[in-house]
């Protein structure tokens, strides 16, 4: 008893140290972003997302030089011309709505209601079981 009690503990115990270094591998990598950047390539490209943040207010194209735009309106006008798309703004995302189609029966004629089938159905019952088995004379 005293033995089993040993191993149940000793089985307990590797359970708790494997446990234990699971949350601890998983808690070191949040651990490490705490501490500051000293990669300096890393440090870098923070930095340019950083100064890339700053620039892009209002939804802008980023160091965008005249004959960007210029191309940018060009391929615009392109696209207005063949989807005739006149006032309308290319930039967005279209919106869409659907709608469900109204369903037509499909024309199985005259359809009789179960509740009058049922009753006709039970009074041919009832005028069969009336008949005679046989007729005397």
């Amino acid at each position: 008893m005293l033995l089993q009690a040993v191993s149940r503990l000793g089985m307990v115990s590797r359970q708790v140290l494997q446990h234990a270094r699971r949350n601890i591998g998983v808690s070191a990598v949040a651990a490490q972003k705490a501490a500051p950047v000293t990669d300096p390539i890393q440090q870098l490209f923070l930095d340019k997302i950083k100064d890339y943040k700053t620039k892009s207010v209002g939804g802008k194209l980023v160091d965008v030089t005249p004959q960007v735009e210029s191309a940018l309106k060009d391929e615009l006008d392109k696209v207005d011309r063949v989807y005739s798309a006149a006032g309308k703004d290319m930039t967005q995302f279209p919106s869409f709505s659907f709608t469900d189609p109204q369903l037509e029966s499909a024309g199985l004629g005259d359809t009789k209601d179960l509740d009058i089938v049922e009753a006709e159905e039970t009074i041919e019952e009832v005028e069969e079981d009336n008949k005679p088995y046989f007729v005397l004379t």
